[in-house]
Formats: C-alpha cells, structure tokens, sequence
C-alpha cells in the first residue's frame, strides 16, 4: 500500500499535472482537497475532475466563514495593503489553506503535503513556512517547483496524459480567486507596457460600459467590521459577495501592480476586487471620523507592517499576534455608517457619521455657533513655533550662506 500525500487541488493546470505527476515521481496516493474560499462554483466538477485524473480521495472543504472571520476582517481592521494597492487576498487564503491541509493530512495519515507552486512565485513560501509553523514533521513536496517544465511543455504534459485543463498555449493566464479579490498573471500580461486585454476582467464591467447613473451604498460598521449594506443586517460572506457584485456592476476594483515580490523579482499583478476596495475605502474613511490623529498615524504604519506579514506568509508568527492585539484595540470606537458613491470605475466617500465621532459641528464651523477659542491661537502659534525661531536666530540667520541654504545645495557643475 502506497503512502498517501494531500494535495491542494485548484482544479487548474498545474495541480492537475500534478496528481499523475506525483504518481509517477513518488510513488503516493493523492488526496486531492479543495478549499472553498469563494473561488468556485461547481465545485462537484471539480471533484470529480481530480478522481478522473487519478485522486484516491477527493475533498471539498467549505471554508468561507473561516477566511471571513478569522482572515478576511482582521485585514480589513488593519488597512491592510501591499505596496498601498494590493488587498492580498490570495495571500490571506494561503495560511487557511496550510491549516485544513494540515488537519486533513493528520486525519488522513498522509506523509506528505503538496501544493501547486512555482519556485518563483510568493505562495511556496506562504504554504511551507505555514506548514512547517503547523506540523514540521510533514514532508513538503511542490511539483511545479521540481518538474521543470514550461508553461507550455506542462500543457503537453496534461494533453499527453489526457488531463483537462482550463488553459490553452493561447491563452495561459494563471487565476487565482477567493471572496476578498481574484488575480491575473502569465501571457501578454507578462509585458507590463501591454495594456490588459478586456478578457482578463470577469469581475468588473468595463468603465466606459459602466451604468451612466451613480449608485450611492451605504456600509455600516462595529468596531471595524462592516455588517450593514443600506441598513440591511447581512453575514461577512454575503456581504462581500454583495458588494463584489454591486462595485463592479460599476467598473470599480481593477488594479494593475507592479509587485515586489516575497523571492526578489518584479512581477506584473492584474487584480479585481471590487468589495475589498469599497470597504477598505469606507473603513479608512470612518476610522479618520473616529480615531484621534496620533492613532491614525500610528495606524498606518501598523497597516505597512500587517500587509507586508501577511504577504510574506508570516501569518503564524508571534508578531501576527502582538500586532493584531493592537489593531482589535483600535476599532473600539470604528462604528458608524459611510455613503459611498460608485460611477465609472471609480467610488469616493459621499458621506459619512457616527456615535463615536471626534469631528464636533461647533468646533469646526466658521458659521453661527462657533465654540473655537480664536484669540487662543496667537499663543499656541508662538509656543509651537518656538523651536524654529530659536534655531533661525541662532543658526541659520548666522550662517555665511545666509537663510536661504535651507532650501538646499546649489547645483554644481557635475550635476
């Protein structure tokens, strides 16, 4: 009797290549699992794909609740955002996924674990490092890694095996989908002065073929979390999928990155995310309502510091941990409700309130009813501008090259 691996199965080019692959190579059973993170919707074809190609065992595993709860919203309370545009939904799926391996590789009583990963790409690190965090006794193996093939010899591989696959030489994008956004990457898209053709895009209409009248949503939040659209109580799945469809009905959510990636190489990103981008907009917007301006400013360097862990695939760290304490801290007071208009591909902050909110009416008018000390002004101006007096007197009024040195060195002739 053979001893059995766990593969993480998509369904697609390389996870099918590799069942037959680790057959033949390593001699194991596969067990084939795919994990439910709003990437599929038949997923009984894609079962039954795997058995057909050779899978001892084929499991679907519903884990949209788990990516929502435990993955999906902590993100969204942190802000968090590769490089200021990437929502990392496909890097938040990964420690899921590296859990309900390994979980069903135990239950199982696998030896291995595989996975569909190239060796450059950011997933391999963010499944092993994952797993080896989880059960470092189980051995690793990631086909695509190893085999060597091309793209397209994978293809002849699959053709002379008889294994379908989605793609075709002619068009061999690589997709990656879940609730929070889905990704695009391989063929022409590898040339980044090629503008995407209308055929990567599912999610998202075009914004010219978008509706010519706005729709204005309104999202409302507890302690971060979104759990109303137009005052309509819904659970995190429903309402991701809600606003994934609403946003982009109207074009919103298209983001074309050139992306640092985990292996240190440039790589060329096409991503849709219609209700990662809604959201994280709204929940920025009501945190500037509710937070005071050292914590947003500290907020925002927590956010760098969470988007770059999860993208890395530190997911299972101590510092995942230390950070996500502070960030549950700071949505104490995030409720409250944002009005957001979406037009043409774009969505911007129509309006927005709260219990909790530090903008106070009286303090901010110009008009009847103003609170605001003016004649306070004059005295705060000179104690703040204290310390730049004194070193413009000191130093820089005495300077040989005179005050104006501040504004820089003169160009030499070098230069």
């Amino acid at each position: 009797m053979s001893d059995k691996v766990v593969l993480a199965y998509s369904g697609g080019l390389d996870t099918s290549v590799a069942i037959k692959w680790l057959q033949e190579k390593y001699n194991l059973d596969v067990i084939a699992v795919n994990i439910d993170v709003g990437n599929e919707r038949d997923f009984s074809s894609v079962r039954q794909k795997a058995l057909d190609v050779g899978a001892i065992k084929s499991l679907v595993i519903d884990g949209k609740e788990l990516f929502v709860t435990y993955f999906i919203m902590p993100a969204l309370q942190a802000d968090a955002l590769y490089e200021g545009q990437y929502p990392l939904a496909t890097a938040l799926s990964r420690p899921l996924m590296a859990k309900l391996l390994v979980d069903t590789a135990v239950a199982e009583g696998a030896v291995a674990v595989a996975h569909g990963c190239t060796g450059k790409g950011n997933d391999q690190v963010r499944f092993d490092v994952s797993i080896n965090a989880l059960a470092p006794d189980l051995k690793i193996i990631a086909p695509a890694r190893k085999w060597g093939m091309t793209r397209e010899e994978t293809i002849a591989y699959a053709q002379k095996h008889a294994i379908p696959v989605p793609v075709t030489a002619s068009s061999p994008y690589s997709i990656d989908e879940n609730l929070w956004g889905k990704s695009i990457e391989c063929g022409v898209l590898e040339d980044p002065w090629t503008e995407p053709p209308d055929d990567v895009y599912t999610w998202t209409r075009s914004p010219d073929q978008a509706p010519d009248k706005p729709q204005y949503v309104e999202i409302g939040f507890e302690k971060g979390i979104p759990v109303t659209v137009d005052g309509r109580k819904l659970d995190g799945v429903a309402l991701i999928q809600m606003m994934n469809e609403l946003a982009g009905q109207h074009g919103v959510g298209r983001i074309d990155h050139i992306e640092n990636r985990v292996v240190g190489i440039k790589s060329r990103e096409i991503y849709e995310a219609p209700a990662a981008t809604v959201l994280l907009q709204a929940h920025q917007a009501l945190e500037a309502m509710t937070m005071s301006k050292d914590q947003l400013r500290f907020k925002q360097k927590v956010a760098v510091e969470y988007a770059d862990l999860i993208f890395n695939g530190l997911w299972f760290s101590q510092l995942n941990r230390d950070l996500s304490a502070y960030i549950i801290s700071s949505q104490r007071y995030v409720t409250g409700t944002v009005r957001i208009k979406l037009f043409k591909g774009h969505s911007t902050i129509a309006g927005r309130k709260s219990p909790k909110s530090l903008y106070t009416l009286g303090l901010a008018t110009y008009d009847k009813g103003d609170e605001f000390d003016q004649s306070a002004a004059e005295g705060f101006i000179h104690l703040w501008g204290l310390p730049v007096r004194t070193q413009a007197q000191l130093q820089l009024l005495g300077d040989k090259e005179g005050p104006l040195s501040i504004m820089g060195p003169e160009e030499t002739e070098e230069d």
